[in-house]
Formats: C-alpha cells, sequence, structure tokens
C-alpha cells in the first residue's frame, strides 16, 4: 500500500515537472503548441537529458520515463 502511494506521487510529481518543462520550452518555440504529441515528446526528452535545470532528484524522476511514457503523461492533459 505504501509502495502504491509512493508510485501515485511519483506520477503526480512528473506531470508537473512535464508540464512545466513544456511550458519552458513553449517560450523558447511558440509553435510547439502546434506539433504532435510524439514531437513534443522527442523535444522533451532531448531536452530532460541535456539543457532542462532540474535537481538531481526530479531528473531522475523525469529520465526513467521512455518516450513512450512522456507521449501518454502529455496526452492526459
Amino acid at each position: 500500500m505504501l509502495e502504491e502511494k509512493r508510485k501515485d506521487l511519483d506520477s503526480e510529481k512528473q506531470k508537473k515537472l512535464l508540464f512545466r518543462l513544456v511550458d519552458e520550452l513553449s517560450r523558447s518555440s511558440p509553435d510547439l503548441y502546434y506539433r504532435s504529441t510524439s514531437e513534443i515528446a522527442a523535444y522533451l526528452e532531448a531536452y530532460i537529458r541535456k539543457g532542462a535545470k532540474l535537481s538531481a532528484y526530479d531528473r531522475a524522476l523525469l529520465t526513467r520515463l521512455s518516450r513512450r511514457d512522456l507521449e501518454v503523461l502529455l496526452s492526459l492533459h
């Protein structure tokens, strides 16, 4: 039960972080809104690995997501 709650918390944190990063990226790339979910996920994946200003914990939380995971989380918004 405790493990389940932790996973739920991690998932919520991942979603919040992803949408914060999408906001950051959309400031520098206004056309991001018009791109496909798979393009945005690829862009996010690269940004998370190279350019995003994240704490070590937040980076670890996001780097364990696959591109498909990113697409699914983006589509839930």
